[in-house]
């Protein structure tokens, strides 16, 4: 069955669901705060950042969940009906996204609104935006203008805490940044590659002026193929690479290949579009990009994982 008729037969049942108690809230136990919903646990961290102790934050897609191809179910139509705003990155990134809010009466902001967009450079969505632009801490910053605006006009008395949440939150992404770069940017010329499963790292090698390349750009598309693998292969090859990595929510046995077929190691495993358990690696945005940074230098270093 096509997506739009699947995505419009839950929005259907969601809203019979709830005929009769119509602005009920998303959750039910007694927590009277307005519910802002995200599309996944990297932006509901950031989030509540902002919020503080005012608003109650949640993701519609549970910790390890794949975003690009997400599909939501009749709860999650039930939990965006009952909440006050809903908060999305935009750029492409939910291609459910907007069949998932067509009918429903809440209000949504794309967090994305405003960042230095870069463009995907090849394969099926060559020119499209790179959604990923929260790997750059400081598109981030731009996020959390976009959520401190939001947050002040649904709770207009909390506006000033919104503001000075936002403001302390922008020096930690700024301080994070500085030491990302410092660090990536001690990496040997030769060194200073990274090679991945999906193209997310744009913005982070952007900003740490890393060369990048990937088996596919993003992972809507039908991921790795003979031609980019070996395309992948030969890059490594020629530049020496010393290791490749890949993320949490996809399988490595594309990246493996290239792994037995050249004298790249595996680097380890880096985290993009979801967070971890709390007890896990990257519980929270900042502990992922710092993650990530750490795992990219050690394994082109030569102390991969």
């Amino acid at each position: 069955m096509p997506k739009r008729v699947v995505v419009a037969t839950l929005l259907t049942a969601a809203t019979l669901a709830l005929s009769g108690c119509s602005g009920a809230p998303a959750n039910g136990d007694g927590d009277d705060r307005p519910v802002v919903l995200t599309t996944f646990t990297v932006l509901a961290d950031i989030a509540g950042e902002v919020a503080g102790d005012h608003l109650r934050v949640e993701s519609i897609t549970k910790v390890g969940a794949e975003i690009h191809g997400y599909e939501p179910t009749p709860g999650d139509l039930r939990r965006a009906a009952g909440a006050d705003l809903i908060l999305d990155n935009g750029l492409n990134l939910e291609a459910w996204f907007a069949q998932f809010v067509e009918g429903l009466d809440v209000p949504h902001v794309v967090v994305s609104d405003g960042v230095d967009v870069m463009s995907i450079a090849d394969g099926a969505a060559e020119g499209l935006p790179n959604p990923h632009a929260w790997m750059s801490a400081l598109n981030t910053q731009v996020y959390v203008d976009n959520m401190v605006a939001a947050f002040s006009e649904l709770d207009p008395e909390h506006a000033d805490e919104y503001a000075a949440n936002g403001e302390a939150y922008r020096a930690e992404l700024q301080a994070v940044h500085d030491e990302l770069v410092a660090e990536l940017s001690a990496l040997p010329e030769n060194e200073r590659a990274l090679v991945t499963c999906e193209g997310a790292f744009s913005y982070l090698a952007r900003d740490a002026g890393l060369t990048e390349q990937y088996l596919w750009a993003v992972n809507a598309e039908q991921q790795a193929t003979p031609k980019s693998i070996a395309r992948t292969m030969e890059f490594v090859d020629e530049q020496g690479v010393p290791a490749v990595f890949c993320e949490s929510t996809v399988s490595d046995e594309a990246m493996q290949q290239v792994v037995e077929a050249t004298d790249a190691a595996f680097g380890g495993v880096l985290y993009v579009d979801s967070l971890s358990e709390p007890g896990g690696p990257v519980p929270t945005y900042l502990d992922l990009l710092r993650h990530d940074v750490e795992v990219i230098t050690d394994g082109l270093t030569g102390g991969a994982r």
